[in-house]
């Protein structure tokens, strides 16, 4: 199913506005008076210390993790959940009254009383969560109700805020369900007035493990005790590509995602993964600065060792290898994340998608009415080429959906730039601002100090 610009589905916190394009403004409805939408994690936001991960996980990161490693497409950009894609469902673009809400699609009959607090940060979502809201109800300490929650919020905070500064085209909103458990919520903006495709997805998907994964996670250093050969498992997450038209605007790609694993004995293994990493065309040394320095306060806040840690992890898995360059200028990227605690953990995670939005949406304003010139333009779809090998030769999430039988496509290669190029043995001028950024790209800097 190609996706296609179509209608922005929110909750009566905002609505996508008329005659403004895609921006997006204040709702109306008397429920919606006098509140607005929480940011992600807005409650406990005190800092913690010692986060580590598992021994298999510290020596950085490593090919061929399987299904684990699929999680870092997850929310339908890649991996299991892309693969496991059941159907869609179209949203629509306008706000509905309570009554017709209760028919919106995937919408359950009970979640119609939504008058309480969690129902009133529902209808801030993009679409109504996967998991039914009495579920979510009956669990709310639970980290399955938290990351879910966590993943829904970033994602309308991010298509909000995206929305905003584009202007023109409106994200279609498509909501999807697994067949053996949980779905998900894909949104697109495509072809707008800055970005010509920006994917904000997400995923929460429930089942049992396959003894392939199960092996794969074990070669990695988990010992996982089956059941009759099962395993069940839990993961979701968040995960974004935002293209932007303007060479001089940078791509950033995010996601952040939490895995459970269910044994035998019921004893419950938990980790969680993800990253935030900035492709420009073309290096702007305070860009860089501003990008690097508020992913370090994200991760500062949890511990000063985070950052230099996860900022090598990141260039050193955003590797081109057959071209010998990075994709980008990195960022941040980490797995397998289990200790001090899973809070601590979580706390950790809410801070790093905190910093999405002020890491990156400044630079896209200071730069998207830039002028250009063709040769810059064309810099920018090479460029692009290079985003498209990595993601389709590397990146073990989409490497993982495309051999999955019954994946869809479309959401795995979501993630892709609408338009890019190839130019036989092109290279650019010595001492050219094209030579500079490959400078950086061949060996990466310490951006912050």
């Amino acid at each position: 199913m190609a996706l296609r610009l179509g209608g922005m589905r929110a909750g009566s916190c905002w609505r996508a506005a008329r005659g403004g394009g895609g921006g997006l403004s204040a709702g109306p409805g008397s429920r919606a008076a006098g509140r607005t939408c929480r940011p992600p994690g807005a409650a406990g936001r005190e800092p913690s210390r010692g986060l580590g991960h598992s021994p298999a996980a510290r020596g950085g990161p490593r090919p061929g993790t399987g299904l684990s490693g699929a999680l870092a497409g997850l929310a339908g950009l890649a991996g299991l959940a892309a693969a496991a894609f059941g159907h869609a469902e179209r949203a629509e673009a306008e706000p509905r009254s309570p009554a017709a809400r209760s028919r919106s699609p995937g919408r359950r009959q009970d979640d119609d009383d939504d008058d309480d607090e969690l129902g009133r940060r529902c209808r801030c979502f993009m679409a109504p969560p996967v998991t039914a809201l009495r579920e979510l109800r009956a669990r709310p300490g639970d980290m399955k109700t938290r990351m879910e929650l966590l993943v829904l919020e970033t994602q309308a905070q991010v298509c909000r805020a995206l929305a905003q500064v584009d202007g023109g085209a409106r994200f279609s909103v498509d909501r999807w369900e697994r067949k053996e458990g949980g779905g998900g919520i894909s949104c697109v903006l495509q072809d707008g007035h800055v970005f010509e495709k920006a994917g904000v997805s997400i995923s929460v998907v429930h089942g049992n493990l396959s003894e392939e994964a199960a092996k794969q996670m074990r070669s990695r250093g988990k010992n996982l005790k089956t059941k009759d050969g099962k395993l069940p498992f839990s993961a979701m997450g968040v995960s974004s590509v935002i293209h932007p038209k303007n060479p001089h605007a940078p791509t950033i790609h995010f996601n952040y995602r939490y895995f459970e694993v269910e044994e035998a004995d019921g004893n419950k293994q938990w980790w969680f993964g993800g990253g935030c990493d900035l492709t420009p065309t073309y290096l702007n040394q305070e860009d860089a600065v501003h990008f690097h320095r508020t992913l370090k306060e994200a991760c500062d806040q949890h511990g000063p060792d985070l950052y230099p840690k996860f900022k090598k992890w990141c260039d050193d898995y955003f590797f081109i290898v057959h071209r010998g360059e990075r994709r980008g200028i990195g960022g941040i990227f980490f797995d397998d994340l289990d200790s001090p605690s899973k809070e601590e953990v979580f706390r950790f995670v809410q801070s790093c998608a905190q910093a999405v939005v002020p890491s990156y949406i400044p630079l896209v304003k200071k730069h998207h009415n830039d002028s250009f010139t063709p040769q810059e333009k064309l810099w920018q779809q090479l460029r692009r080429g290079r985003y498209v090998e990595f993601n389709l030769l590397y990146d073990r999430g989409t490497k993982f959906g495309l051999f999955t039988p019954g994946s869809r496509i479309e959401s795995i290669l979501m993630s892709l730039p609408l338009t890019a190029r190839w130019e036989y043995m092109h290279s650019p001028p010595e001492n050219s601002k094209e030579a500079e950024i490959l400078e950086v790209l061949r060996h990466p800097r310490d951006w912050v100090h």
